[in-house]
Order: C-alpha cells, then sequence, then structure tokens
C-alpha cells in the first residue's frame, strides 16, 4: 500500500474514533501539512465517506452521525485469495522493510472474517509447505482447486482426520479413495496433498485438482513424527515411473549441486571422497532423475555451471554434444552491418 493510501486510511480511522479533529491535530498525527488533509478530506468525500468539514477558530473534521463502516465481505474464494497473496509476499520478500505490515494486514482481515470461515483459513495457513519461495520453483502451469476443497483437506490435516474424496488420475482412470494427510503442499503452481492409504499402509500423493467431493471423515489419526511434507513430495516427483531414468555426476557437493537444479527435479547423493572419475577433482555427487523427454536436460546441465559427467542414457551424450555445437555457432556469429 503507498503512503498516501495508507495516510488517507489513517486520516478516516482517527475520524471513525469520534470527535471533531482540528486540521493542525491531523496534519500532525500524519506527518503532513495542513493543506495535504485538506486533500486527504477530499478524497475521503470521493470515497463517499461523509466527513463534515466545521469551519472557524477550533473548527475541522468529523465523520457525519451515524456513520458507520461497511462490514468487509468477503467470499470465501476472496478470502482465501487474499490471505495466500499475503502470505506469498512475505515468503518472497516483498513485505515492507518492518517485516510487520503482511502480518498485521492478515489479522486484520481475520478479525472481520465470519468464525467459520476463519477457523478453515487458520486450518489451511496452518498447515500449508511451499517447496520453495516464490519465483524460484521450476515454471509450471498453475492450476487452482477448487476452494472448498482445498479447505477441507485442511481442515483434515490439521486435526488429524481422516478423509474421502473422489479421483482422476492423469490417465483418466477414476477412483474413491481414503486418506489419512498429513500435509498440503504447493509445488510449481499446483497443490497437493501427501498422506497414507489406511487400507494399503502405503504412502500416497494426490493433486487437490483432480479431486472431488472431498468430506471429512470420523474418527483420527497420530502423524508420523518429523514427517516433512515438502520433502515427501519432492521426493515422490523425483522418483515416479519415467520413459526414461538418467543418472549424471556433477562435481560439487550434494548441497551446492541440489541449489542449482529446480525443486523437486532430482535426487542427489554425494558420492565419497576420490569416487568421481578424477580423484583429484574434489567432491562429486550423483543427478539421478526421470524423465519422459531428453530434449530439455542439455540446457539444464549447462546451467549448472560444473563439470559433468553422464552415466546413463548415450542418447543424452548425443543430445548435450549438439547444444554445446550450436552454442558455439552462436557464440562465433556477428550481428549484420548497418
Amino acid at each position: 500500500m503507498s503512503r498516501p493510501i495508507a495516510r488517507v486510511l489513517t486520516m478516516l480511522e482517527l475520524l471513525q474514533s469520534g470527535g471533531l479533529r482540528t486540521v493542525a491535530e491531523l496534519a500532525d498525527r500524519l506527518g503532513v501539512d495542513e493543506r495535504t488533509v485538506r486533500r486527504y478530506a477530499d478524497h475521503l468525500l470521493d470515497l463517499d465517506v461523509p466527513v463534515e468539514s466545521v469551519r472557524g477558530r477550533h473548527g475541522g473534521y468529523r465523520i457525519a452521525a451515524g456513520y458507520r463502516m461497511p462490514p468487509l465481505m468477503l467470499s470465501d474464494d476472496e478470502a482465501l485469495a487474499v490471505l495466500l497473496g499475503l502470505l506469498a509476499g512475505r515468503r518472497a520478500g516483498l513485505t515492507a522493510a518492518a517485516g510487520t505490515a503482511s502480518e498485521t494486514a492478515a489479522a486484520k482481515i481475520r478479525r472481520v472474517l465470519p468464525e467459520r470461515l476463519g477457523r478453515r483459513l487458520d486450518a489451511l495457513l496452518g498447515s500449508l509447505a511451499f517447496t520453495a519461495p516464490p519465483g524460484t520453483a521450476p515454471p509450471g502451469t498453475s492450476t487452482a482447486p477448487e476452494t472448498g476443497t482445498l479447505l477441507t483437506i485442511a481442515d483434515a490435516v490439521r486435526h488429524h482426520r481422516p478423509v474421502s474424496f473422489r479421483y482422476v488420475a492423469a490417465d483418466g482412470r477414476r477412483s474413491e479413495r481414503t486418506l489419512h494427510p498429513h500435509g498440503l503442499v504447493a509445488h510449481s503452481g499446483k497443490w497437493y496433498v501427501t498422506g497414507v492409504d489406511p487400507e494399503a499402509d502405503e504412502d500416497r500423493t494426490f493433486r487437490l485438482d483432480r479431486m472431488a467431493g472431498a468430506r471429512v471423515l470420523a474418527g483420527s489419526f497420530v502423524p508420523p513424527a518429523g514427517f516433512d511434507p515438502a520433502e515427501r513430495l519432492l521426493t515422490g516427483l523425483a522418483t515416479a515411473p519415467r520413459r526414461h531414468e538418467v543418472s549424471v555426476l556433477v562435481q560439487g557437493s550434494a548441497e551446492d549441486v541440489r541449489a542449482r537444479l529446480p525443486a523437486g527435479l532430482a535426487i542427489v547423493e554425494e558420492q565419497a571422497p576420490g569416487a568421481g572419475p578424477d580423484p583429484e577433482s574434489g567432491h562429486w555427487s550423483r543427478v539421478g532423475l526421470r524423465v519422459e523427454r531428453l530434449d530439455w536436460l542439455p540446457a539444464v546441465l549447462a546451467s549448472l555451471d560444473r563439470p559433468f559427467v553422464i552415466e546413463r542414457p548415450d542418447e543424452l551424450r548425443g543430445l548435450v554434444a549438439a547444444c554445446a555445437a550450436r552454442l558455439a555457432d552462436s557464440a562465433r556469429s556477428r550481428p549484420p552491418r548497418a
């Protein structure tokens, strides 16, 4: 919120506290001159706020008798959008230097929401995890789930309650599922829930936009200690069956290599000292990933800016060589003369 807008709203709060406020008093409280106070009063009038001007030695401004600010009316979707936007802004560092503006704004919105909706949004914000700060995850097509589904799953996660839902898999298969949900995760423009299938006693991950008819069931469960929903999701995405299994040795520690790769793309394991292709070159890490296509991997490997050795598949070697040749040709090219 820009400073002028914030000051206009602060002036409105001062006037709503009752009584007559002199121009000098308002100027002092807002940190502006008296001419600016009069301009702010005009802004409020433009917003249909009945600000009355009282002339004379002890004149000033006041709100017309009987006026009350209308209540904040937000639908479930609107309230969810506002609060998630504030949360994402705080995580991305897009907040005031003091770091409290988004928190106080969220608290003010929370106070005026209906109790039922407020409890459900609290459950969501308390159970949500991100795989990476906004802007650092790999680009993906944003796919929003139904608000009712998202809030229902969040409530089940927070209170350790089982849920049932209808699900459409990636191949179009439809099924009725039951889950002990452990966590909600936002990753690359999509929402996921991780948990355990109580019948098969196996870990499961589901996309919320493919769910319908979600409802909380009777009973409860005890979530595993130390469970990290985001880490579980990323591991599942990196190890899911795909057409190609890729293994590449990259020079560098596992922490360094992992930081250079998009979240959820690969499993990175640091090798024992001297286990790399060149024992004298320091740490090496094995990067394993499964993909449907190989054509985009040369650019990813080039972006690592580290020596690497392709273990498999051999097809990837040709693609990397072709990419290197194109880059070399482009580097040698000269712009046309004017």
